[in-house]
């Protein structure tokens, strides 16, 4: 295998893993936190909205390490 096919299956094996982790840690919990639908609907879309905040962290993390990768 190349070395782009190895980048590819390490960014899709953390990729799925922080997907697992994610709805095992956040939208589980929240989700069996209520019992109306329209509760546990809306619990949904926050805790999206908190994965989208820590993928948003998670890029600007590592593209200002790319960045500055050359002066480190």
């Amino acid at each position: 295998m190349s070395n782009e096919t190895w980048t590819y299956i390490a960014l899709g094996s953390a990729a799925g893993l922080s997907l697992i982790v994610w709805l095992v840690l956040v939208l589980v919990p929240a989700w069996n936190s209520f019992s109306r639908v329209w509760e546990r609907l809306v619990a949904t879309v926050l805790s999206i909205y908190v994965l989208a905040a820590f993928v948003l962290a998670g890029v600007m993390a590592g593209g200002a390490f790319l960045w500055y990768f050359d002066e480190l």
